[in-house]
């Protein structure tokens, strides 16, 4: 599965503009956000869409964003990696 695109970035853009307004992230590279020093979230593409991978803890964990309900999952679960990690 390959790194998302620009044009695939274009699609979720609404949910780019919510990760960009959290501020314990920052976006080093269009899709791609650190916390701190760490890679945190970035996106895949391929033929059954786009996928995040959001960083829990030492794991990493994949989640469809094909859908304004993806996104406000994704949301959910990247708040909650937030307060997990310290």
């Amino acid at each position: 599965m390959k790194h998302a695109g620009s044009g695939a970035l274009d699609t979720i853009e609404p949910v780019l503009e919510d990760l960009r307004r959290l501020t314990q992230i920052r976006e080093k590279k269009r899709g791609i956000f650190y916390r701190g020093s760490s890679a945190f979230l970035h996106f895949h593409e391929d033929p059954a869409g786009i996928f995040a991978d959001v960083r829990e803890s030492a794991a990493w964990t994949r989640v469809p964003v094909n859908s304004a309900s993806h996104g406000k999952l994704l949301m959910k679960l990247v708040r909650k990696a937030l307060r997990g990690r310290g």
